[in-house]
């Protein structure tokens, strides 16, 4: 298990027009200057941390995906992007609570603030699962190895409830995310997902080429 803390998460304004769904070249002025007012506000309110792992693959058949010394990762979604992988990454990341807390403080005063708060926390968290993915990209590296399309429980085809499975494998309060009984994270600003390594993978699919609403969705992120 390795641990990543101290990553500095540079933000500027698009980034956080971005979290919020919004395209830059369409956000109003207000919109836009509390983007830029926000940003002054953000090393005081991220503390980005992540825990993550590497670890063999055991089996797989239909859409199970077995892993060493237990534990199976089970999922339309999982099983397409972990098909063929010799390891699988897990990782659980976050940004702390300071800022969901500080942003439903605002809510009440200063609505456009506190949403463009969310959004930089949203294009935070997205920036630090990406600086763990880079860590990835050099372990795979080191075997002449590539990585598969990344997964994350909740997405469709993958249940929320196999969050309990990577959980399991990962000490995340150590990091001081938890689970609740619905599986959902606290701090909500955290996110775990699932990405195949091995000599045949390549990161030419996202998730959302399997999702239903791809053709209509905000988010959808292309490979």
């Amino acid at each position: 298990m390795q641990r990543l803390t101290g990553v500095c998460l540079s933000l500027n304004v698009d980034d956080v027009l971005e979290g919020q769904g919004i395209a830059a070249d369409r956000a109003r002025s207000a919109i836009v200057d509390s983007a830029q007012e926000i940003l002054s506000d953000l090393p005081n309110l991220l503390d980005p941390a992540a825990v993550y792992d590497v670890v063999s693959v055991k089996d797989f058949h239909h859409r199970t995906i077995e892993l060493e010394d237990g534990g199976a990762l089970e999922g339309r979604l999982a099983a397409r992007a972990l098909a063929g992988a010799e390891k699988v990454a897990l990782a659980v990341c976050t940004i702390g609570p300071a800022l969901e807390s500080h942003m439903k403080q605002l809510f009440a005063e200063d609505p456009v603030r506190a949403m463009a708060l969310d959004g930089a926390g949203t294009a935070a968290l997205r920036k630090m699962s990406g600086a763990v993915v880079d860590r990835l990209e050099e372990i795979a590296a080191g075997h002449d190895w590539g990585l598969g399309m990344r997964a994350q429980p909740g997405q469709e085809g993958w249940s929320i409830w196999q969050q309990r499975v990577i959980f399991e494998r990962l000490p995340a309060d150590q990091i001081g995310v938890r689970l609740t009984d619905s599986c959902l994270m606290i701090p909500r600003k955290s996110v775990s997902f699932a990405i195949g390594m091995g000599p045949h993978m390549r990161p030419d699919a996202v998730a959302c080429d399997f999702c239903s609403k791809r053709e209509r969705c905000l988010w959808r992120v292309k490979a």
